[in-house]
């Protein structure tokens, strides 16, 4: 089976909002084995939604639209796609009564254009909305399979996920699995060098490589029957791809930096203090979104003066008049310091700069220091990032978290 997704909305168009309603569903249909090859983005207009109706029924059997389901006289999917397929609408019971209990609770009086709400293509199959007025619905027709969805997320994916999903797999005989390999510390290009000819030799399963926010990923697909395994086909490239890659696969599929490094310092027991200058406080934020971390993150200071990294962490102003802030000797005796001032078992520290201003020649904007230390010392690192300001911060928090994790590694060995 086909699809192509129609996204209704000028929103859309004008760069207002972010069109996730797409990917969620590309992302779920892939799953269920169902081809999206074209994405549609059209305005609040009938004229262009109708030609777009015309155009997807050339080259699809299953065609989906999100949004124009609401009150407005701009929301006109359902109408649209009613009169595109010759059908009448009629009130629909269970909906209006919905719409009236919504509007009840919420201590409001049900308008005229609420109740239009409750008007459904004859002969289709209602989506109920748990979390909104604006009911879907499902059309089988000759033209092919239509699937009308509000454009809220919070409204469209239990929708989708409840009614839609389990209408959708008693249509396709294949499923589609994917695995995400997870990468960091290899660019995109020596990544791709590495696994060329796997790449080369690809057909099923496929691998695609992707950039993402500092990392690198290698997305594994297999498309098998269903009540095939399909991770029969998945796991033996999974396999040669790791051991060419080696450590700097940190995961898959969900996995984050944090995620892996909080799982590594929870199963040895570990506690963590961090020292962040440049940073300001991202790694302990990326680690504190990760459940559980409370168990092991003893503590994070956020020591952006020289004063605080000398009253805080005992940083020497030697130290500090020798060679900067912006130094290994710094990192190195922040990480210290974090360790000594602390309950933890190792720390990790951050000093550098992330601009637009503040660069030389000698120690050019990007420049970071990251230092580890623990019971047997401490050792920095030298990076240099580029990009603006935010970029450099959260490049240089991700680096950091690898960091550790690779330190977490070899002594785990």
């Amino acid at each position: 089976m086909d699809c192509e997704i129609i996204s209704v909305g000028t929103e859309l168009l004008l760069g207002q909002i972010a069109n996730t309603d797409a990917q969620y569903i590309s992302q779920r249909l892939s799953e269920l084995g169902i081809n999206v090859y074209y994405h549609t983005v059209v305005g609040d207009n009938k004229q262009r939604l109708l030609d777009a109706l015309d155009v997807a029924v050339k080259r699809a059997d299953l065609i989906i639209t999100t949004g124009g389901l609401g009150p407005t006289v701009d929301d006109l999917t359902k109408e649209t796609v009613a009169e595109f397929l010759g059908l009448e609408l009629q009130m629909h019971e269970p909906s209006l009564q919905h719409i009236k209990e919504h509007f009840n609770r919420t201590g409001r009086q049900v308008s005229d254009n609420n109740i239009k709400q409750a008007l459904l293509p004859k002969g289709s199959i209602p989506i109920p909305n748990p979390n909104g007025t604006a009911p879907g619905v499902i059309i089988e027709h000759e033209k092919g399979i239509f699937i009308v969805l509000p454009g809220p997320p919070l409204e469209l994916q239990p929708m989708f996920e409840e009614t839609v999903v389990p209408f959708l797999q008693k249509c396709s005989d294949y499923t589609i699995v994917s695995k995400v390999i997870r990468i960091f510390g290899i660019g995109e290009s020596k990544v791709e060098e590495m696994v060329k000819d796997l790449l080369d030799e690809q057909d099923n399963p496929t691998i695609a490589p992707l950039v993402g926010h500092g990392d690198v990923t290698l997305r594994i697909t297999a498309r098998v029957r269903k009540g095939e395994d399909a991770y029969a086909l998945i796991n033996p490239v999974e396999r040669q791809i790791k051991q060419r890659l080696g450590d700097a696969v940190y995961g898959v599929d969900d996995d984050t930096l944090s995620k892996v490094v909080s799982r590594m310092l929870i199963e040895r027991e570990l506690k963590l203090a961090l020292a962040e200058s440049c940073t300001g406080g991202l790694i302990s934020d990326k680690l504190t979104d990760v459940p559980g971390i409370s168990m092991v993150f003893d503590r994070g200071l956020v020591t952006y003066s020289n004063e605080a990294k000398m009253e805080l962490l005992g940083v020497s102003s030697d130290t500090l008049n020798r060679f900067g802030a912006v130094s290994p000797q710094t990192a190195e005796e922040m990480a210290l310091g974090a360790l000594a001032h602390s309950h933890a078992d190792v720390a990790l520290a951050v000093t550098g700069i992330a601009g637009p201003d503040g660069g030389t020649l000698s120690k050019p904007v990007g420049l970071v220091y990251m230092a580890i230390a623990d019971s047997y010392g401490a050792y920095s690192s030298k990076h240099v990032f580029n990009g603006d300001r935010r970029r450099i911060k959260e490049i240089a928090a991700l680096t950091a978290l690898n960091l550790l994790r690779l330190h977490l590694l070899k002594n785990n060995d």
